[in-house]
């Protein structure tokens, strides 16, 4: 099991982006070889091969987070935990970082769990959410059963905004079908509705 720190500054701390990934699997013994060959396999999978022999700190957060998640990777766990990855990024760069993400998933099979406040930007990226209030599961469900859901309101979940001006629009006697959970979902409902 993997754990990536909410800031990532917390995790990184060698002269190079290189020593910082190979941290992990030094203290684990693993032999050199294979040490390289993860280094170099987990520095690749997060595009930051060519910021191998760069300091750390001369990062962008987003460089900074995708260093901090390919020390993880390099160590091959089957679950990763990704505590608000989002919280120093800007939507754009954590968009790609929730892409990211979604691949290791889809393409390596990887178990995410992800702690995250900014659904509006997740919800189109996972299968699952579960909330949790006052150390209690409130919720587990589909993203769209969740939060299309009354409760999630009423317990202060934040909810997309699209998916707000979809339950307005409902509640207002507007026919749209199913929730929408994107504004591309939302578009896609709306332009249908107006080829009828």
């Amino acid at each position: 099991m993997g754990f990536v720190f909410q800031n990532p500054e917390n995790q990184l701390f060698a002269l190079s982006v290189e020593k910082d990934v190979a941290f992990g699997l030094e203290n684990l013994a693993k032999p050199r070889e294979e040490i390289r060959k993860n280094v170099d396999w987990a520095m690749d999978l997060m595009g930051i091969g060519s910021l191998k022999y760069s300091a750390p700190f001369e990062l962008s957060g987003g460089q900074k987070q995708r260093v901090a998640i390919a020390s993880v990777l390099a160590m091959k766990p089957e679950v990763m935990i990704l505590d608000e990855p989002t919280s120093f990024l800007d939507p754009v760069t954590a968009r790609k970082l929730f892409e990211i993400v979604k691949s290791l998933n889809e393409e390596l099979g990887l178990t995410v769990v992800l702690v995250e406040h900014r659904l509006s930007l997740l919800s189109t990226y996972v299968n699952r959410i579960i909330v949790m209030d006052e150390g209690h599961v409130r919720m587990d469900g589909l993203p769209i059963d969740v939060l299309a859901s009354k409760e999630a309101l009423s317990i202060g979940i934040g909810i997309p905004k699209i998916m707000r001006l979809y339950q307005n629009l409902v509640e207002n006697n507007v026919k749209l079908g199913k929730p929408a959970i994107s504004v591309d979902e939302f578009a896609e409902t709306i332009r249908s509705l107006l080829k009828k």
